[in-house]
């Protein structure tokens, strides 16, 4: 669950702490651990014996506004409900916490005898348990990508269930490599090829031709006049390169189905693939000519960026429900650090074998491997890179999952980026954001 309404926090002061609100059919209550920690949902509940989850965004919104959810006078972001601490904020005597005014964000502080004082006097029990992982303990770095495959085998193995083992097994074989996707990187390899050639493919599949003629309608790329055909995509506004890419890229989304579940507060998969793509498109541009890799695979790895949240849910089936509710309590966590602590793999690793096994371009395996690995220096580390600057950028404006982490500024000294030009460009596609989510709509 994300925090509540009005408040955001921030780790930096002296035991700073958040609040998840959790619910399940015997009740409410809040759970207040702190800001770096992840909560772990399912060590809370085999405690508490209860099978909670986080309250979505909207009804804490809605109860709070029919004064069926008070907040605390005194401490705010606190509710008058049953309390957890964790044991890491109750040996405190004092937490700090950051409150969202009209003004700009507040930081106050409360002694936790006057929280206690306050719930007690409500008839609300404080309990103190331990229920999450500090910081230090998580998923940093992974291995070397060489040990990918053994590593998955292996979190497979962890699963006690022969039944789990067994579908998790056969479903590491996925689907193959569509068709048409299989013709489009033939053809990428071929230097002979012919924009012809290239629409023929495309136009062999309606729905991928559709979506590539609607791509280059968008009043995004304002073209002059009315596309009518694939080949007039091509040719006019997209070019070769971007449209073999873009139509590889959407090909290979439409191979997995699109999970019923997901975090609340998710950015659609297809509305943060297009995001993503675009503003790697616009941070590409800004590169010195002799920096810049390949527009149109960098745009192909930003349109696959998140293409790991497909093949997690299709792969372990049985725990993403529980994946995306650990995301919804800890907005502030990698979720690389939650898919390693509760499967033992992430699936930017499951993605990148897969991309492998597919025989993609190295380059994308690579992006989608290393994405999140800022210190990732082996060969293409361009292009994973690339992806760290765009969804930390577009995380400020509320758009994808990346963890709120700052980007270095070495990251962007090293491709000749100005940070300040970066945030505008960045920006400036943000002030198209109708447009790409209409362009995403046609990919459902």
């Amino acid at each position: 669950m994300q925090t509540p309404p009005a408040t955001r926090m921030y780790a930096e002061p002296t035991n700073p702490v958040r609040v998840v609100l959790l619910a399940d059919g015997r009740g409410r209550g809040q759970v207040v651990v702190p800001v770096s920690h992840l909560l772990d949902l399912k060590l809370l509940n085999s405690l508490v014996e209860r099978e909670l989850v986080p309250m979505r965004q909207r009804d804490i919104v809605d109860l709070t506004r029919s004064g069926k959810l008070t907040q605390i006078e005194s401490a705010p972001v606190f509710f008058l409900l049953p309390t957890i601490l964790d044991e890491a904020v109750a040996a405190h005597t004092h937490c700090q916490y950051d409150l969202i005014t009209v003004d700009g964000v507040e930081r106050q502080e409360v002694a936790l005898s006057t929280l206690r004082e306050a719930l007690r006097e409500s008839s609300y029990r404080v309990r103190a348990i331990r229920c999450t992982v500090p910081a230090e303990a998580l998923y940093r770095r992974a291995p070397a990508a060489s040990n990918d495959l053994d590593q998955i085998f292996n979190s497979i193995r962890n699963f006690t269930t022969l039944r789990i083992k067994q579908r998790l097994e056969e479903t590491l074989g996925i689907p193959p490599l569509p068709q048409t996707a299989q013709r489009i990187i033939a053809l990428r390899s071929n230097p002979d090829a012919t924009v012809a050639e290239l629409a023929g493919i495309v136009e062999s599949d309606a729905s991928l031709a559709a979506q590539v003629v609607s791509w280059a309608s968008s009043p995004y790329y304002a073209a002059p006049s009315k596309i009518k055909s694939v080949q007039d995509a091509i040719m006019r506004v997209l070019g070769f390169d971007l449209v073999s890419n873009l139509a590889l890229g959407m090909a290979l989304g439409n191979t997995l189905a699109m999970p019923k579940d997901c975090p609340d507060g998710f950015t659609p998969y297809w509305q943060q693939s297009v995001f993503c793509s675009n503003a790697v498109e616009a941070i590409v541009k800004l590169m010195p000519p002799a920096q810049r890799p390949s527009l149109g695979l960098a745009c192909l790895a930003g349109l696959l960026h998140n293409f790991g949240y497909l093949v997690l849910a299709h792969t372990f089936p049985p725990h993403f429900s529980s994946i995306c509710r650990h995301v919804e309590a800890n907005p502030h966590i990698s979720h690389a650090a939650i898919d390693h602590h509760l499967l033992g793999v992430t699936r930017e690793q499951i993605c990148a074998w897969l991309m492998q096994l597919w025989n993609m371009p190295p380059e994308v395996s690579v992006a989608l491997r290393f994405q999140n690995e800022v210190e990732y220096e082996g060969e293409h580390c361009a292009y994973p890179h690339l992806i760290f600057i765009a969804m930390r950028h577009l995380r400020h404006h509320g758009i994808g999952d990346a963890p709120p982490e700052e980007i270095p500024l070495p990251l962007y000294q090293r491709y000749g980026l100005d940070p300040v030009k970066v945030a505008a460009a960045i920006d400036k596609v943000l002030a198209s954001a109708e447009d790409i989510r209409k362009m995403a709509d046609n990919f459902k």
